[in-house]
């Protein structure tokens, strides 16, 4: 390991550390509210201009307890205010009022008739729901979609995997704000981040002022409050459940518990591809602990399970929503557009997104090679490989989306947390660098 990343760290302790992780949460919670504010103001997207009008004051009122607490600290360093249980609290407010109130807010106006209170996610989820029940697979078929109207054709597509359609079974049932897929979006979220919070600390004592709750801390702060989660739970909301799930396989890989590690980062991949290079790393972490099969066998078990009754209702219909069309290969092409270094090199260049492809390929292969190499021994070495690899990828890809960024930030912020309490522990640890 070099200098260089070793000063890099040290620098970012100390920010994270500073005035008892109280200045970084200040300036979370102020940045956060300008850009709820901006937000709210200039946002194309009328679901986002609803959230940020709400979730401006959210974060505003945070900071401002975020202040309080400071001052507090000023005068008496340990006054149990300023703590890092009361700073736990302002994050369990700061969520509630600029995730999950905006999001009832919009169910419930959506409910009420309003058609501009959800993103489309929330209503491919929600008819998939509906075919499954219907059909038995939540996909249409390529015909099916061609007989759509070309302004339905898009949202004919679930570029998911099935169990994803769950979350939409709900609406499926009952017609009411609360069966909104945001809901249940948010209750998988806050039940995979409470488990994956108890996995780390279960039957270890720590201080309300030590390292390791800290990063708990922010960690937590990451996955809720940074605005691309939030404004993704409140108006989208699907990639927030895979997140933490990933999460929750991570604290269960730090905890000593390979098997369930596999089962929950299998029901990420279950949902969504994104989980899929976490399930990877995973696998090779657990081979690194003659866990390996424990580890591959909810990893690849669980999403091999929910494919199998989709593949044997429509084979086709899943080879469409879940290949041709993510390759740019379906009827409509997807409006994932962010100006990202892989999207304006297929836009802007002769052959780009060949070389853009070709790039992303290159960024695989190397961090294939690292694997191979120096394969991750520890869970915190496994979350900084899941995380800079997913960054990369998502700044290469040809198609990408903004929101896509809440998974490296997210998993790199969690990392810190995932260092276990026994010293001998801390040190193999610090021998296996990403």
């Amino acid at each position: 390991m070099t200098a260089a990343p070793t000063a890099r760290r040290r620098g970012w302790q100390r920010l994270d550390s500073a005035a008892g992780g109280l200045a970084l949460d200040l300036g979370l919670y102020a940045g956060s509210a300008a850009f709820a504010a901006i937000t709210a103001a200039t946002s194309t997207l009328l679901p986002h201009r609803a959230w940020g009008a709400v979730a401006a004051v959210g974060y505003l009122l945070a900071a401002l307890a975020a202040t309080g607490q400071l001052l507090l600290r000023r005068r008496d360093p340990a006054s149990p205010p300023a703590g890092l249980r009361a700073r736990w609290a302002v994050t369990g407010f700061a969520w509630f009022a600029t995730a999950l109130l905006p999001l009832a807010w919009q169910s419930l106006q959506r409910a009420g008739g309003r058609t501009d209170r959800a993103q489309e996610e929330v209503l491919v989820v929600e008819e998939s729901g509906r075919r499954l029940v219907d059909t038995g697979t939540p996909y249409l078929g390529r015909d099916a979609i061609a007989a759509l109207p070309p302004g339905e054709q898009l949202l004919g597509y679930t570029p998911y995997q099935p169990g994803m359609a769950l979350f939409g079974l709900p609406r499926a049932a009952v017609d009411a704000w609360w069966t909104d897929a945001r809901v249940w979006f948010a209750v998988g979220t806050a039940l995979a981040l409470a488990l994956a919070v108890r996995a780390l600390t279960r039957g270890v004592r720590r201080r309300t002022d030590d390292h390791t709750g800290a990063a708990l801390l922010r960690g937590v702060q990451a996955a809720t409050v940074l605005p691309i989660c939030a404004l993704t739970l409140a108006t989208g909301g699907d990639d927030l459940p895979v997140l933490a799930l990933c999460l929750l396989a991570l604290a269960l890989a730090a905890a000593g518990r390979p098997g369930r590690a596999g089962l929950a980062v299998g029901l990420a991949g279950a949902l969504k591809l994104f989980a899929w290079p976490v399930a990877l790393v995973l696998i090779i972490w657990g081979l690194t602990r003659r866990a390996g099969l424990r580890v591959a066998a909810g990893a690849i078990g669980v999403p091999a399970a929910a494919l199998l009754p989709a593949l044997l209702v429509d084979h086709d219909a899943l080879v469409e929503n879940v290949l041709r069309f993510p390759l740019g290969h379906g009827l409509v092409t997807s409006p994932a557009q962010s100006p990202f270094p892989g999207h304006l090199i297929a836009t802007a260049l002769p052959a780009g997104r060949a070389v853009a492809v070709a790039l992303l390929l290159a960024a695989g292969l190397a961090i294939a090679v690292r694997l191979a190499r120096r394969p991750p021994r520890t869970a915190v070495t496994t979350a900084l490989i899941c995380g800079y690899g997913l960054l990369a990828a998502i700044l290469l890809m040809p198609t990408t989306r903004f929101g896509y960024l809440l998974y490296p930030l997210a998993l790199l912020a969690w990392a810190p947390a995932l260092h276990p309490p026994v010293s001998a522990n801390r040190r193999a640890e610090a021998g296996d660098t990403a």
